[in-house]
C-alpha cells in the first residue's frame, strides 16, 4: 500500500519544475536567494533548478522592484517591467545607460550608452528630469535605502505641446536583516498621465508593504492600498513640485493608517479571530496550533494530481 502511494505521488520534471518556480515565486521579500539555495539541494536535480530559476528569478526580480548596482559604480538601475528593454536589458534614464543583468545571480554584468531611440524626445524628457529630481528628494528623506526613477510608459516621441504622454513613477525601499531574523520592502507605483487637452495630470498610485518576521515562527504582512489624484498641467518644475507633493501627503497617510492598525492588532483582529488575550497580555502560542498541509496547498494552486 505504502509502495502504491509513493507511485501516486510521482512527479515529472515538468510538475517539479512548475512546484519549484512556485517557491522562488513566492519567496518573501529579499529571500529568494536562501529559498534557491535550499531547493537546489532538495531538488536533488540541477537541470530541474535550473530551468525553474531561468523563468522565475526575471518575474521575481521585476515584480520586487529590485535595485542593482552598475558597474563602476556609475548608479543604480531598478528591475521593472517599464524599463526592460528585452530579457535582461533595463534603462536608466537618469544616467542615459542600459544594463545587461545576471537576473538568478542578481548582478549587472555590463552597461552600455542607451540608444537615441531609447530615450525621450528634449520636450517630454524636460517634464521627466525635473519630476525625477523632486521624487530623488522625496525619497532621499522618506526612505534611507530607498530608490526610485521615473519612466515615460506612453508618448516619449511627442515634440512639444498638443499631445499626451505619461510616466510611470516608481519607487522602492527594502530593509533586509536575517540575522535579526526579519525582512521588509516597500514599494509604490504612481502612473501620472499629463493630458494636454484639459490641461490636467492624472495621478494613480498603488502602493505594497511586505514583510517577514521568522524568528520562532513564520508571519508575514502584505498590504496593499490604492488612491487616485489630479493637478494643473503646468510647466515642467511646477509639475515636479506638484507631483511629489501628492505622492508624499498618499504615502505619508497610508503609512499612518498602517501604524494606527497594526498598533491595535493584539486588541482588534486577533480578539475576532481567536480569544482575547489574559490580564497577563501573553502572547498566542503560535507554535501549537495546526499547520495547513503547504503539499496540498501547492497541488491544488497548480492544479496537479487533478
Amino acid at each position: 500500500m505504502a509502495e502504491e502511494e509513493c507511485n501516486d505521488t510521482d512527479l515529472s520534471e515538468k510538475q517539479k519544475k512548475e512546484i519549484a518556480k512556485w517557491f522562488l515565486l513566492n519567496s518573501p521579500a529579499g529571500e529568494i536567494q536562501y529559498v534557491a539555495q535550499d531547493l537546489r539541494s532538495v531538488l536533488n536535480d540541477d537541470k530541474v533548478y535550473e530551468e525553474a530559476a531561468l523563468e522565475a528569478f526575471p518575474l521575481y526580480n521585476k515584480s520586487h522592484l529590485i535595485c542593482l548596482e552598475l558597474p563602476y559604480r556609475s548608479g543604480d538601475v531598478l528591475l521593472t517591467s517599464y524599463n526592460e528593454l528585452n530579457g535582461n536589458e533595463f534603462l536608466d534614464p537618469r544616467t542615459a545607460q542600459v544594463a545587461m543583468v545576471d537576473h538568478v545571480k542578481q548582478v549587472c554584468t555590463e552597461v552600455r550608452p542607451a540608444a537615441d531611440e531609447e530615450l525621450a524626445s528634449p520636450y517630454v524628457e524636460d517634464f521627466r528630469c525635473a519630476l525625477d529630481a523632486e521624487i530623488l528628494k522625496y525619497v532621499g528623506e522618506a526612505y534611507p535605502k530607498g530608490f526610485c526613477s521615473v519612466y515615460c510608459d506612453k508618448g516619449k516621441d511627442m515634440e512639444g505641446p498638443g499631445s499626451d504622454f505619461e510616466f510611470v513613477i516608481v519607487i522602492s525601499a527594502a530593509k533586509n536583516s536575517p540575522q535579526n531574523f526579519c525582512n521588509g520592502s516597500w514599494r509604490s507605483i504612481w502612473n501620472v498621465e499629463f493630458k494636454d487637452d484639459v490641461q490636467m495630470l492624472e495621478v494613480k498610485g498603488k502602493l505594497q508593504v511586505v514583510a517577514h518576521y521568522f524568528e520562532e515562527g513564520n508571519v508575514q504582512l502584505d498590504a496593499e492600498h490604492e488612491c487616485k489624484d489630479a493637478t494643473m498641467f503646468q510647466a515642467p518644475d511646477d509639475c515636479a513640485v506638484s507631483i511629489a507633493n501628492i505622492i508624499r501627503h498618499h504615502e505619508a497617510e497610508y503609512l499612518a493608517s498602517l501604524e494606527a492598525s497594526y498598533s491595535n492588532l493584539p486588541d482588534t483582529t486577533f480578539k475576532d479571530l481567536r480569544r482575547k488575550l489574559p490580564v497577563t497580555r501573553t502572547l498566542f502560542p503560535w507554535h501549537n496550533t495546526l499547520q495547513f498541509s503547504l503539499t496540498k496547498d501547492i497541488q491544488n494552486e497548480l492544479g496537479i494530481g487533478k
